[in-house]
């Protein structure tokens, strides 16, 4: 799941150097319009549908990770 959340990153923001405790705001200084169109996407590969409210809580890559596992994504 590491390398989907990394190629997804990369396509919307142009960033290579992700890690699991790479912070969307922190470390690759993204802004909110970025954060938005980076959860578009995410939504669009696993198929599901991120409340505005929980956004806010994937701050880092790992958490990215949790969330879709507790969603019930599991990688093919």
């Amino acid at each position: 799941m590491f390398d989907i959340i990394k190629e997804i990153v990369y396509e919307v923001t142009g960033k290579t150097s992700i890690t699991y405790d790479t912070d969307f705001v922190q470390d690759l200084e993204l802004n909110s319009f970025d954060i938005m169109n980076i959860i578009c996407a995410f939504e669009d590969r696993f198929d599901v549908s991120i409340p505005t409210r929980e956004v806010w809580h994937l701050r880092q890559v790992k958490d990215v990770m949790e969330y879709m596992k507790e969603k019930g994504y599991v990688q093919p």
